[in-house]
């Protein structure tokens, strides 16, 4: 490991990391004076126990300069969320939350993975990082209550879109073993009923085949009904993020984007402050990949390394951008490219086009700039 007391010495700071577990978390403390971090366990979710540890490193070098040294924490997001950090920065601790997929990872330490080699990494490049070098990670930006709240609806939704494709697919693929085709399981309207339906040789259905359909159905309904509850409490303006809310109604004038698309982008995307269009194109995950290493010079496709859903939200807002925005430039810009093409040539055009269009609603959240040949609807629910 490198010495960092020099780069520390002249500041009366004080540098910790933590590497979070189930089960247990390792503290490394870097005082001013010191060569090596000291390291200390903590039972899992102790956070008086890690505010104790703090203070006590706190105490010691306050009476030996003089004066309370600040202390700057760090620890990858995960598993454990924003509550530490929240529960620390009111506590005087200044708390960054790392991007783990951003850290950078010496090729001889790949071999070998311990919780100790793992929290002086994260320590040594949080005091890079203060120290100006901010390319050697990115620090998440901790969302307020409000705002991780607000995701709750959409994300929630999401789950439940997958659970009930899943239910549909059980049911049909029940009765397509019996030679039962073309039921419509999906309908709002007209509850399957199995005492009903004809085997393809004839028969009813088995008598335990149709207890089994009754129970998926059953599932499928309350999955139905909370999807439509969730929808209606996903509509709801939220006072408390009222910025938020707003970008969402902005979102909701353009033809094309309905209330799903809005709540996922604003609640995901747009509530964030972003410096340029790469930095937004990265968060979602959609920026090009570059291969240039010695005669080799190609782009390898989009990263994937941002935000899931909204990079999936974005590739579908593009779609229906195509389907409700024919006149746009962006629309025409694409027709230009893809020249009647299908397939795989268009999968990989949309992407671009998610990208272009994702900067286009920043700008026109940002500045009010309807983007060129949009058309907005006539009213807003």
């Amino acid at each position: 490991m490198t010495n960092v007391s020099a780069t520390i010495s002249n500041k009366q700071s004080i540098y910790a990391a933590l590497e979070l577990s189930k089960n247990s978390w390792l503290l490394a403390i870097q005082v001013p004076g010191r060569d090596n971090p000291s390291l200390h366990p903590i039972k899992g979710g102790d956070a008086e126990g890690l505010m104790a540890k703090l203070d006590a490193a706190r105490q010691r070098v306050a009476k030996d300069a003089g004066q309370t040294p600040a202390v700057t924490l760090c620890y990858e997001a995960g598993y454990d969320g924003f509550w530490l950090a929240r529960f620390l920065e009111q506590r005087g601790i200044t708390c960054q939350v790392m991007e783990p997929a951003s850290l950078q990872v010496n090729r001889r330490a790949r071999r070998v993975k311990t919780d100790r080699i793992d929290v002086e990494s994260i320590l040594h490049t949080l005091i890079a990082w203060c120290r100006g070098e901010r390319h050697v990670c990115s620090m998440v930006v901790v969302p307020s209550v409000e705002e991780e709240d607000l995701r709750r609806c959409h994300r929630e939704r999401d789950r439940l879109i997958r659970e009930r494709t899943a239910h549909i697919n059980r049911i049909k693929g029940l009765l397509f073993g019996q030679g039962i085709r073309g039921i419509n399981v999906k309908s709002r309207t007209k509850t399957l009923k199995p005492a009903e339906l004809v085997t393809g040789d004839g028969r009813p259905l088995p008598e335990r085949l149709g207890r089994e359909i009754s129970r998926e159905i059953e599932r499928l309904a309350q999955v139905q009904a909370q999807i439509v509850a969730i929808e209606r409490e996903r509509d709801h303006p939220a006072t408390s993020c009222e910025a938020t809310e707003r970008k969402r109604h902005d979102l909701l004038r353009l033809k094309g984007l309905g209330p799903a698309l809005s709540s996922t982008l604003t609640r995901e995307v747009y509530y964030r402050q972003f410096s340029n269009r790469r930095q937004l194109a990265s968060y979602i995950g959609i920026a090009p990949s570059a291969y240039d290493s010695g005669e080799g010079h190609r782009s390898q496709g989009i990263s994937k390394a941002g935000n899931r859903l909204a990079r999936v939200a974005m590739v579908e807002a593009a779609w229906l951008w195509l389907r409700h925005q024919p006149d746009s430039a962006l629309s025409q810009w694409f027709h230009d490219r893809t020249q009647g093409q299908k397939g795989r040539i268009r999968r990989i055009m949309i992407v671009a086009l998610a990208r272009k269009l994702a900067i286009a609603l920043w700008r026109y959240l940002e500045t009010g700039l309807i983007p060129e040949g949009a058309s907005l609807k006539s009213r807003v629910r």
